[in-house]
């Protein structure tokens, strides 16, 4: 996006440099994030690990520019986001990130393809008249182009959170960031979930996924582990 301030973090497609996060408590500062140093290069699968309020969905929250460091610098898809205004980060996410939640974060309202259709207008990724058909396509791809005319209170949860995929890739990020996405999940869905991700990292794209679910995450390819606000642990499996 030319409208986003440029840096060189590398090649490397996300960057924390020395991140800290602290918030404004009724007790006091809390600290988060205690000057976290991560990199994600492109095409990567990267599973974030670590205990209930260990600050890994924050981690998550810095790069997709959901929330803003204290201190130290984010740049993901070459734009440091410490320097974007609110509406430019609107334009930025829109383009370079696509979140997926845990609880799917579908409009009831809107039928499943609406739902996949949205991101693009709301950005004007793609002419009007290829909209519709991308969606359909993108729905294929994740298994749910059967579900594209239902509400998203008539299908499974399985089904949303694959729709929720779909959305996320409709504006076709660089980056797919998933928080908890399997947590709302019987095993058998979380498995196809999973599944569906290592696919998509197959085909170039790069995500990292925040998750509780040690056996899934033993499967990505790197597992960054944080406690206490620090990565303790950033290993790979062998090659």
């Amino acid at each position: 996006m030319q409208s986003c301030e440029q840096s060189d973090p590398g090649a490397s497609l996300v960057v924390l440099d020395r991140v800290v996060k602290e918030y404004q408590t009724g007790a006091g500062r809390l600290r988060v994030l205690r000057g976290v140093s991560l990199s994600v290069d492109p095409g990567e699968f990267v599973a974030v690990v670590g205990a209930s309020g260990s600050g890994k969905t924050t981690l998550l929250n810095m790069l997709t520019g959901i929330d803003r460091p204290t201190t130290g610098s984010v740049w993901v898809a070459g734009a440091r986001l410490n320097d974007l205004d609110e509406n430019r980060m609107a334009q930025w996410r829109g383009q370079a990130v696509g979140v997926i939640f845990q609880f799917f974060q579908l409009l009831p309202a809107l039928t499943v393809l609406e739902n996949v259709i949205l991101p693009m207008d709301f950005c004007r990724t793609y002419p009007p008249r290829q909209r519709r058909d991308r969606a359909i396509h993108l729905l294929e791809q994740v298994g749910v182009a059967d579900q594209a005319h239902k509400l998203p209170g008539a299908i499974s949860g399985g089904q949303q959170q694959r729709a929720a995929i779909a959305r996320a890739l409709a504006n076709d990020p660089p980056l797919l960031a998933a928080d908890e996405p399997t947590g709302n999940l019987d095993s058998a869905s979380a498995e196809r979930v999973f599944a569906l991700f290592a696919h998509l990292v197959e085909q170039g794209k790069t995500l990292v996924v925040v998750t509780h679910d040690q056996a899934l995450a033993r499967r990505a390819p790197r597992i960054v582990v944080v406690r206490d606000g620090r990565i303790v642990e950033d290993r790979r499996a062998p090659s």
